[in-house]
This record gives structure tokens, sequence and C-alpha cells, in this order.
């Protein structure tokens, strides 16, 4: 997971080649050290300074940005969102000397990161604990996102925090989404409401609220069509299914291996249909990672889930730290 990110920066924060030697009793602010006239060169070795001395790996003003906006845009993270963290980055460190620590450029960049997606995150969705009943919840994606089977894992964790779950099988132009609904509902011990193929997706919504409502069900889990985005009466189906049902909650289901792609797709949607946020799936595939860092910046909607994994279990609540843990992690 994150490999590419996670080596990109390992390499670069924890990577000992070209290490410096600092004085310990340099007074000069935020590890900035001024190389010139205390060091000499060995050919061939790293820069040494004598006397009291410790390992500081320093960076030059000028690389500071060349390099980190090089893993960012490699890491699938738009230009834009690159171009924010590094002009956020260097008003943190503020005036910035011939050298700086790595330490403190590396907690600086977190800081930023962390900042920025949270300023789109919306913790307050806490869907575990909601005060209606049935609480419904409409899904979007396009074909291939792992909507279906994300829809399936959300009503294994809602059914095991003890809710009760039905789903709605409302992608009726897909016989298979009918289909594998109905088997993965089976699997996991949740009823799943279905119609003939081709039936009208939003009176399988309407009887699905109808049947939750009659056994003060908790939870109304809607499928939807999920045909390319551009397919305009599939995105007519979906407004339908939205007013007839009236979600609570209307998410979009993203898969991170798209990179980019992820923004021009929710774009879409959200001219469309407004949604409310966003799970993203795929991760324990997605080897580059950025595309969490670019639906915070572009979309400016809140990641509430992720995907993990192919299990019932892989689905988990987005926490920031999290991610940072993970693309940082040596």
């Amino acid at each position: 997971m994150f490999d590419k990110i996670k080596k990109k920066f390992s390499e670069m924060f924890s990577n000992d080649e070209g290490n410096e030697k600092i004085d310990e009793n340099s007074t000069e602010n935020e590890g900035i050290k001024n190389s010139e006239n205390i060091y000499h060169e060995n050919k061939g070795a790293p820069k040494i300074r004598e006397g009291n001395e410790r390992n500081i790996r320093v960076i030059k003003r000028d690389e500071i940005e060349d390099s980190i906006e090089q893993i960012l845009l490699e890491s699938d993270v738009t230009f834009d969102a690159t171009e924010t963290i590094v002009t956020s980055l260097k008003n943190n460190l503020g005036k910035i000397k011939r050298k700086m620590d790595y330490d403190i450029i590396e907690e600086q960049l977190k800081m930023v990161i962390k900042n920025l997606i949270n300023k789109n995150n919306d913790n307050s969705i806490d869907i575990l604990n909601v005060d209606k009943k049935p609480y419904i919840i409409l899904f979007l994606g396009i074909n291939g996102t792992g909507k279906t089977t994300t829809i399936a894992k959300m009503a294994y964790l809602l059914k095991n925090n003890s809710k009760k779950v039905v789903i709605s099988a409302s992608d009726t132009f897909r016989a298979g989404a009918i289909e594998q609904l109905s088997i993965l509902g089976d699997n996991i011990g949740v009823e799943v409401i279905k119609h003939d193929f081709k039936s009208d997706p939003a009176s399988v919504a309407y009887d699905s609220i109808d049947h939750a409502k009659a056994r003060h069900m908790d939870y109304v889990l809607i499928d939807s069509a999920g045909r390319m985005n551009t397919n305009k009466n599939l995105l007519d189906e979906m407004k339908k299914i939205k007013r007839v049902a009236k979600p609570d909650l209307t998410l979009l289901v993203l898969d991170a291996m798209i990179g980019q792609d992820v923004i021009e797709q929710a774009n879409t949607f959200s001219k469309e249909i407004n949604y409310d946020g966003v799970i993203l799936t795929k991760l324990d595939t997605d080897a580059k990672g950025g595309a969490i860092i670019s639906i915070s910046t572009e979309i400016k909607k809140p990641i509430l889930f992720i995907g993990t994994g192919q299990n019932m279990e892989d689905l988990m609540k987005f926490d920031v730290s999290w991610y940072l843990n993970k693309i940082f992690s040596s």
C-alpha cells in the first residue's frame, strides 16, 4: 500500500548517504546550518565538522521545492494540490538560509498535508450514530470502482455494530449487479430487496424504504446504476432515485487506482448529483498514494471511508494520521 510514495519519502528523509555532522552547539534557528567556512571536504566522504558534532542531514534551500514537488507529482497528486503544499511548506518554514535540517522539513510537510486534508474532511458525520430511523444512504459510482462490494462491506460493518440493515438493489440496468448484491447479502446475512432486470430503480429504492419502515430497521443502503459518468440517461435515473428516496447521506465511491482521473469523475457527479462524501476503494493495491491528497484538495468533499482489502472487514473510517503514518513510514 502506497509503496512508491512511501519509498520516495523514505529515501528523502531516511537515507544516510551524504549526511552531514552538525555542531551540537550551533544556535542557528530551526536547525538551519550555515555551512560556509565551517566544513572541510574529504573527497568521496561525508562533510565533517570537527569538535562537538552529531548527525543531522540537511537539504539545500533550492532543493526543497524541487524534491518534494517531484515526489508528489509522481505520486498522482494534482499539480494544483502540489503547488498548494509546497507553498504552504515554504511559508511555514519562513526564511530559509542555505541549508535546513531534513527532520524539520519532514515534520512540517506532515503538518501541511494533515491540515490540507483536514480542511475539507468533515469528521462530524458519524454513520454509526445517527438520529433518524431508517437512515438512508445512497451510493454513486461508475462500474469498476468496487461500489457493489463496498455496499456489502458497509452493511457488514453496520450489522456487526448491532444495526438492522436492508440493501436496495437499484442498479437494475446490470443483471450482474443484482445477482452480486444478492450473493453478498446472503453471505453476510443481510436482506436484499430486488426487482426484475431493467425495472424502475427508484421503485426498488421506494420498496426498500417501505420495507425498512415496516420492520423498524436502522439503515437502507441503496445501490445505483454504475455506467460511465457521462451517460445522461443513467445520470437522470440516479437523480430520480435521489428524489424518491430522499437519502440522508449520498456517498460517491471512487477507485484510488485510476489516479488523477478520480477528480474528473468526482466533478462530473458533483455537477449532476450532489453528494456528501467519498469512499475511496482499492487502497491495498494503490502504490502511488496521492489520490487522497488530490481528492481532499480538489473536490473539497470529505473522505469518510476507505477500502483496504477484499474481505468484508476491509472497510475503515478514514483517519488522516493513519494515512500519514503509511506514507512516511520507512
